[in-house]
């Protein structure tokens, strides 16, 4: 008698990232913290506002009863309400704080809503390269994965997404801005996979969702503004979390939206409330639900983020890496000129941690996740560069 199967076989797969940020465990405690250039995780370095501590402090503080209590299932309605209210705005949708669940983290939302929508063996597409977990994720309850490759920029392949939609298709997840690319999906090709989503879903009878994972979205540069997956296509269903553009990935805290003209709509949302409950997840944390209130819109300085993109990209351009600049997140994705594998343990001889691309679904590529101090960036330089010369200038 031994564990599941398919969980043997996803520890066997399990996350690249997580496995390069324990062989860097090792290298700092052999030669110190500061002598090790880690860019294997999307772990935010920036400290969060300080008006998240003010908030924070301020709900802790709090006497009245039933603070730390249940919570409709949802989530608190008022939470619920400023959610909608500034996701309304920022969409320009009339979303009601019902078409609104909050969750832990996007991780949980995922999982809520794909538990929902999910029969046995439903397929849903997940775009190359992808976020590793999301195979896991729709694993998780049944589904299928059906792979579909995006273009050399890492752009929408409309017609590759066109040839993989089928009578099995329940789902496509988008997640703009990407990780591992950085790649923000333009309002004109949105706009064309909504056009694409609702011909198919009249020819095939039958509901095709849109979820689009947004966790990244405040992280965008040189004055980009991402579309409305809302406005595009009404069969969607926003998922994101605050980890990033607040720096609280530890706190678990982010919800799941449902388009106000999608069908059924009472049905998803009840469904998804009902997810959010028997999944285990329960309820969103309620210290964080109740900060969040009052942080709808509020970020981190991400022109601290734009300015490191700037310093990774143009130092390694000059030394010769291939790659498409990141238009929003805090990832860079070069082509990696030897197998990845091979490369990034090249790399990590010289006490540099990134992650083959093969964990994304895609050799041939490494992530280096910038969402860490300037001065690492700075240290790790002469090693991309020793690196470089060997493949690049030989």
């Amino acid at each position: 008698m031994t564990i599941a199967q398919t969980v043997k076989k996803g520890m066997e797969q399990s996350s690249w990232i997580r496995r390069m940020f324990e062989e860097g465990g090792a290298l700092k405690k052999r030669y110190g913290t500061e002598n090790v250039y880690d860019f294997t995780l999307g772990n935010p370095d920036l400290e969060p506002p300080a008006l998240f501590t003010e908030l924070l402090k301020k709900t802790v503080s709090d006497q009245r009863a039933g603070c730390h209590g249940y919570m409709p299932n949802a989530g608190y309605p008022e939470t619920r309400k400023a959610v909608a209210d500034y996701v309304s705005q920022e969409h320009q949708v009339a979303l009601e704080h019902d078409q609104v669940v909050m969750t832990c983290g996007a991780g949980g939302a995922l999982n809520v809503v794909l538990k929902t929508l999910l029969d046995p063996g439903e397929e849903v597409i997940i775009l190359v390269p992808y976020f590793a977990e999301y195979l896991f994720y729709v694993g998780n309850h049944g589904g299928c994965c059906r792979l579909v490759a995006t273009r050399d920029d890492f752009s929408l392949d409309l017609s590759e997404i066109e040839r993989s939609l089928s009578s099995k298709t329940k789902a496509l997840i988008i997640n703009s801005p990407h990780n591992p690319t950085g790649r923000v999906y333009d309002e004109e090709s949105i706009g064309k996979l909504g056009e694409l989503l609702r011909e198919k879903s009249r020819e095939l009878g039958r509901e095709l969702y849109l979820i689009s994972d947004e966790p990244y979205r405040k992280i965008v540069y040189d004055g980009i503004r991402l579309p409305s997956v809302f406005k595009a296509y009404d069969q969607s269903i926003l998922v994101t979390s605050y980890s990033k553009e607040l720096s609280l990935p530890g706190e678990r805290i982010g919800f799941a939206a449902v388009n106000p003209h999608a069908q059924p709509l009472k049905d998803l949302v009840e469904g998804m409330v009902f997810c959010n409950r028997t999944l285990g997840f329960v309820n969103a944390p309620a210290l964080m639900q109740r900060v969040i209130e009052h942080l709808q819109g509020i970020t981190v300085d991400i022109d601290l983020y734009q300015k490191r993109r700037d310093l990774l990209c143009e130092k390694l351009a000059s030394f010769g890496y291939r790659f498409v600049k990141p238009e929003g997140a805090f990832y860079l994705f070069p082509e990696s000129p030897v197998d990845d594998v091979a490369f990034v343990q090249e790399l990590q001889a010289k006490h540099i941690l990134t992650v083959p691309g093969r964990g994304f679904g895609m050799p041939g590529f490494f992530r280096i996740a910038y969402c860490v101090d300037e001065g690492v960036i700075e240290r790790s330089l002469d090693g991309f560069r020793q690196v470089a010369e060997k493949y690049f200038h030989s």
